[in-house]
């Protein structure tokens, strides 16, 4: 499952991510897979309101990846693409596993 959420950027620049985001959480963290959207679950506690939770969300995946990340789709929805810039897909598969665990 995962591996249909994580992919390399036509582009090349880098990895694709599908995520949907989980406002208002007690802490920031990866929360697990929504198999039925094919998503990744992120967790923040940042509002929807503003920008606030986008910023966060970019905030607390550049930690986990050590990489610039931005989003790519779906600014103003729940449901996101970002992209890891600079990013190789098994190395962000890995990460993502270990988080979950």
């Amino acid at each position: 499952m995962i591996e249909e959420i994580i992919r390399e950027s036509n582009d090349k620049k880098g990895v694709l991510i599908d995520i949907d985001i989980s406002p208002n959480a007690k802490k920031n963290e990866i929360g697990g897979i929504n198999e039925w959207r094919k998503r990744i679950i992120i967790k923040i506690k940042a509002q929807p309101i503003e920008g606030k939770a986008n910023k966060e969300i970019i905030k607390f995946l550049k930690k986990i990846f050590k990489k610039d990340v931005e989003i790519v789709s779906g600014l103003t929805s729940s449901q996101k693409t970002v992209l890891v810039i600079g990013g190789n897909r098994e190395e962000i598969i890995n990460i993502i596993t270990k988080q979950l665990k």
